[in-house]
């Protein structure tokens, strides 16, 4: 098993070793160490059909820090919202933002007991600022809000932060309810970062992946198009450069080539 620390008493009482898990699946494929056996196994098999699926986590965490390091610094953001966080790993939110100003505060939101089990021990963040951890379903967000509420002050503006969660959520309208309520609950002059799978350059191996990890016992997984995705941010003000390639958010500056396009799509928008 790896992790290599059992779960604590304080945590949920049962982790489901025998199903592969979306988080644990996704910290596997981006280089982690906190996954079971399963999640190993499944995710090779996914990724044999679809063998992009670690190129696009990787650039997902990565831009990921890009958005929150932009609204930290150039946006002026001290509050996030993460939901769908997935296992601790490098360059998580609070640190982020943090590092530019310890005084953020950063609630994140997850279903996996195993990333309660992790958020409580390593979610821990600078003693100016405050972390806080919501197990909850993005299904739930009336929930998220109200638990949310302990930490941030829904009078100001907040960062919600939402990569790879709403794939999950399979029925269209249903998910653009959802962060529809969500963001509507924020004050204006919020963001909301958004990044989710697409099957644009590899439609065929992206679905036979997802096929193979629900027939294994994962959650169900919707791609989307970047034009699908486009629409979760109806209302809002795109930042340049919109709705792009995860990879091409932004990117660091290299004077040769853009970075290659990954089959997954994200922006970044305020809310008016």
């Amino acid at each position: 098993m790896s992790p290599q620390d059992p779960p604590s008493p304080q945590g949920p009482p049962e982790i489901d070793t025998s199903r592969p898990h979306p988080a644990r699946m996704w910290n596997y494929w981006i280089g982690g160490k906190d996954y079971y056996a399963i999640d190993k196994q499944v995710g090779d098999e996914a990724a044999a059909a679809f063998p992009s699926i670690g190129e696009v986590a990787r650039h997902s965490r990565v831009c990921l820090g890009r958005m929150v390091r932009h609204l930290a610094v150039e946006e002026g953001i001290r509050q996030f919202l993460d939901v769908g966080t997935g296992l601790p790993t490098h360059d998580n939110t609070h640190e982020v933002a943090q590092r530019v100003a310890p005084e953020s505060r950063v609630v994140y939101v997850d279903n996996d007991p195993l990333v309660l089990v992790h958020a409580r021990a390593l979610l821990v963040g600078r003693p100016e600022g405050r972390t806080d951890y919501v197990e909850c379903d993005v299904r739930d967000p009336d929930r998220i809000l109200a638990e949310a509420a302990r930490t941030l002050d829904f009078t100001r503006p907040i960062g919600l932060i939402m990569f790879g969660i709403m794939g999950n959520v399979i029925d269209d309208d249903e998910a653009r309810a959802i962060v529809r309520r969500l963001v509507d609950a924020l004050a204006p002059g919020s963001f909301m970062a958004f990044n989710d799978g697409t099957g644009v350059i590899d439609k065929k191996g992206r679905e036979e992946g997802i096929r193979i990890a629900v027939e294994r016992g994962s959650a169900p997984y919707v791609v989307r198009t970047p034009e699908q995705i486009a629409e979760f941010f109806t209302g809002m003000e795109l930042l340049e450069p919109g709705v792009v390639s995860t990879s091409r958010w932004r990117p660091e500056h290299n004077p040769f080539e853009p970075p290659p396009e990954v089959d997954a799509a994200c922006g970044l928008a305020r809310k008016p």
